[in-house]
Order: C-alpha cells, then structure tokens, then sequence
C-alpha cells in the first residue's frame, strides 16, 4: 500500500461517480413527464441504489480484502443516489448544486492543506471525539427521519431557518474532520506496508467522507436559500 496508489484508486473512484451521476442527472430530466410509472421505476432505482451503498460500506468494513471490487461498484451506486439528490435540489434552487460542488472541492483542499502543514492533528483523542461527534449526527439523522415522518412542518419549525443553519455549519466541520481523519488512515497506513488492496479500502473511506461532506454543503446552501426567501 502506498499514499500515491490510494490517492489514484481514489480518482477511479471519483470517476466512476461521477459518470453514474451525470447519468442520473441527464436521465432523471428526460423522465420528468413519463407520468406515475416511471416516477415509481426511478424512486425504486433510487432506493434500492441508496441501500445497496450502505450495505456495500458495511460489507467492506467486514471484509477489506473485498474492497477493490465493492469499492468500485458503490462509487457507481452513489452516483445515481447522488445525482437525483442534486438534482431535485437544483430545481428547486437554480445553481445550487454547483456551488455545493465548489464549495466542497475548496474546504477539501484546506483541510488536506492544513494537515499536511501541522495545523491540524490527527491523535488518538482527535478520533475518538470524532467518533462520539459522528455518533451525534447519526442520532440527529435519525430523530429527523422520526419527525419528519410524524410531521414535516414541525421538522422545519425545529431545524428550519436560523437553528437549521447553524447545525449544518457544525455537521459540515464534523464531516470535514472526518474527511482529514480517513486521509491520516491512508497516510498512516501507507507507512506501514499494509497490503495492496487496503488502498481500495482507504479510496472508499476518502470517497464515502467526501461525498458526505457534499451533501452537507448541498444541504446547508438550500437552507441558507429558504432563508433569504423568507
């Protein structure tokens, strides 16, 4: 394993994604007035893309020797899930996507930036609050899946405007720590010879945080949007 292969498996798999995102991007348009059966055929793909990813992680994580095959096929997966996120959400906020697309490009490159330069320290205690901080936005995702379920004008009176945006700016730092924490991962195990399939390993944790990371900055931009509107 070597910091410059998991760097490139890294842009294979970023390639990947991004061919099935424009895919999904171009196609979802085409579809837009084929009436209520296609709307089921594409909200099933998108499900069944959307699951499929997150068993694929939990697969990979399990077993690591089976990365340079399931890596691949989830940058594929989420691709699609990814694209007809952006998508829904550009319509409604013209630009919006590209701007989140720029936005998470620039905050990589300084965290990456910074860490190489020694701001930023990746400890055993820098992990472990990662940890619990990522345990907290899981339980966040979920009590908002909850309400937004029970009622989704109270999930909006509870996260909507101000309190809304203010939460992402911490979720996007926190996905943005996370980002710096699996590239530490792939440094660190660069050094200690791991073997050659562990840079697929290392590539996914890079693509599944940057991915995250772009969605949290979708996201922040189309509350920071509702609240100009308002």
């Amino acid at each position: 394993m070597s910091l410059p292969g998991t760097l490139y498996k890294t842009a294979i798999l970023l390639a990947l994604f991004s061919i099935t995102a424009a895919c999904s991007w171009i196609e979802i348009g085409s579809f837009q007035h084929e009436g209520k059966y296609m709307t089921l055929v594409l909200a099933l793909v998108f499900l069944a893309c959307t699951l499929g990813a997150v068993a694929l992680v939990w697969i990979t994580v399990r077993r690591k020797w089976w990365s340079p095959i399931t890596a691949p096929i989830y940058a594929l997966m989420q691709g699609v899930f990814v694209g007809f996120a952006s998508v829904g959400m550009d319509r409604r906020f013209p630009g919006i996507a590209i701007q989140a697309v720029g936005l998470t490009i620039a905050i990589s490159l300084c965290l990456i930036v910074a860490y190489r330069r020694g701001f930023i320290r990746v400890t055993e205690s820098f992990n472990k609050k990662l940890g619990v901080a990522t345990a907290g936005v899981l339980v966040y995702y979920i009590g908002s899946l909850a309400i937004a379920l029970a009622s989704r004008h109270t999930l909006y009176k509870i996260i909507g405007g101000v309190p809304g945006i203010l939460i992402s700016v911490v979720v996007v730092a926190i996905a943005g720590m996370s980002l710096v924490s699996n590239f530490d991962f792939a440094v660190q195990f660069s050094r200690e010879k791991f073997p050659k399939y562990m840079e697929w390993y290392a590539a996914l944790g890079l693509l599944v945080t940057l991915l995250w990371l772009y969605l949290e900055t979708l996201d922040l931009l189309s509350k920071a949007r509702r609240a100009e509107g308002q």
